[in-house]
């Protein structure tokens, strides 16, 4: 199952680097894509990984307010469930539980504000499971094929703007993504069947509503 692979592969990283949060043994790899991440961090890079950093960190919370809001109004209850459980879960459970297992420095001199704890990264952890959310929730499954490759790409470019502003090693972004992405697939295969039953509900509720139409005289 996907969603256990992917919390797997945030996991045993953290296994790894808690002996000895300074020079994990991948430590080499952190500090070459550092250096390929130096200055000048200025012009549209600088603009474009502000922007990211707002949208995961106080910014962040709009979205999952907006689809809260969007869903109750629906009285998607189910949904609601599912949104408050893996959002809450996913965010304070998994990444902060990581985050005070492994408690790994942080580069030098990030360019952002940035709270205790490297790994893993909670703004790669927040977008992969935003992705998620939403996907299941808002996307019909005919175009999620095009979502998940959106969203992929969006969760790339947080992992990039992590590094790019010194708030994170490469390794805590994968893991970060890893554990939000996975977090949110594993919750969606254990609330399918429910989502499922609202999701019918629902239709058979639009179809009672709707006037049928009188057949055509001909």
């Amino acid at each position: 199952m996907a969603g256990l692979l992917l919390l797997g592969a945030a996991a045993l990283p953290a296994f790894v680097v808690r002996p000895d949060p300074t020079n994990p043994p991948f430590q080499g790899l952190d500090d070459q894509w550092l250096a390929w991440m130096g200055g000048p961090h200025d012009g549209p890079y600088a603009v474009l990984a502000t922007a990211l950093d707002w949208f995961g960190g106080p910014l962040g919370v709009v979205v999952p307010l907006a689809l809260l809001f969007f869903l109750l109004l629906r009285k998607r209850w189910a949904s609601v469930g599912f949104l408050l459980g893996v959002y809450l879960a996913g965010n304070l459970l998994v990444v902060q539980g990581l985050k005070h297992l492994v408690d790994r420095p942080r580069p030098a001199n990030p360019l952002v504000r940035v709270d205790h704890g490297s790994f893993p990264s909670g703004h790669a952890a927040g977008a992969a499971l935003l992705v998620v959310l939403i996907g299941v929730l808002l996307v019909p499954a005919a175009r999620r094929r095009a979502w998940w490759l959106g969203g992929t790409l969006l969760t790339l470019a947080m992992m990039w703007s992590r590094t790019w502003l010194n708030a994170h090693w490469l390794t805590d972004t994968a893991a970060g993504a890893a554990a939000g992405a996975g977090a949110g697939l594993l919750a969606w295969w254990l609330c399918a069947p429910a989502l499922a039953r609202e999701s019918l509900r629902e239709r058979r509720g639009a179809g009672a509503t709707t006037p049928v139409a009188a057949p055509a005289v001909p």
